[in-house]
């Protein structure tokens, strides 16, 4: 087995599929692609130049998604994140791609591109389309994530899947843009994150992260 992932560790998509992994205990290895400024070569890989794509020895794939499905079906002696019954898996599906579409361009492209990502490219942060997202788009979608979860450990009850990585992708960067979710006002999704967070797969990659933001901020 040779697996490796091309895409960038803050990348939420990229993490999310770092994740899946990690949490199917698979090993691989990262080589690192930039959004922008990619090899000729990598449009063999991801033809629209996106990042994450991937490799399993000869065969190659784009699209965190499709990875992740690949994955799931191609290594099943590891435990199934996507769901253990056709109405579980359309739910997992569901509630990745609303973190993907609804909540990446808000927690990622606007709070974490701003405050994080364009001050350390020498560009101002537009402050005020992240107060936007904050105070007039995220809560809404914050209200129906806590909802769908109620009181339960996880998005489909009693285990992990996609959907709680998916979400919590996009909470990490949210927080790596220096907002996090209010307890008070989201309880149980709070608590979500915060479980999801503790995960070794998850500390496995937030310290290298980490050390990107910091080196990051010195150059802004």
């Amino acid at each position: 087995m040779s697996l490796t992932l091309y895409g960038a560790p803050l990348s939420p998509f990229v993490r999310k599929v770092r994740l899946f992994l990690a949490e199917k205990a698979l090993d691989y290895q990262l080589e690192i692609i930039l959004p922008f400024g990619q090899p000729a070569w990598y449009r063999e890989l991801s033809p629209l130049g996106r990042i994450p794509s991937f490799k399993d020895g000869d065969f190659s794939l784009a699209d965190s998604s499709v990875i992740c499905q690949y994955l799931d079906d191609k290594y099943p002696h590891n435990s199934s994140l996507l769901g253990r019954t056709a109405e579980q898996r359309a739910q997992v599906r569901w509630l990745e791609k609303y973190a993907d579409y609804e909540l990446a361009p808000l927690c990622t492209f606007s709070v974490f591109r701003n405050r994080a990502l364009k001050p350390s490219m020498g560009q101002l942060c537009d402050e005020e389309s992240v107060q936007k997202a904050l105070t007039e788009k995220l809560p809404a979608h914050f209200d129906y994530l806590e909802k769908t979860l109620g009181n339960a450990e996880y998005f489909l009850g009693d285990y992990l899947t996609l959907a709680d990585l998916a979400v919590t992708c996009q909470l990490i960067n949210m927080e790596h843009g220096a907002e996090i979710l209010d307890p008070q006002r989201w309880p149980n999704l709070s608590a979500h994150y915060t479980r999801i967070k503790s995960r070794s797969s998850v500390q496995g990659v937030l310290p290298g992260e980490l050390k990107m933001l910091a080196k990051m901020s010195a150059n802004a």
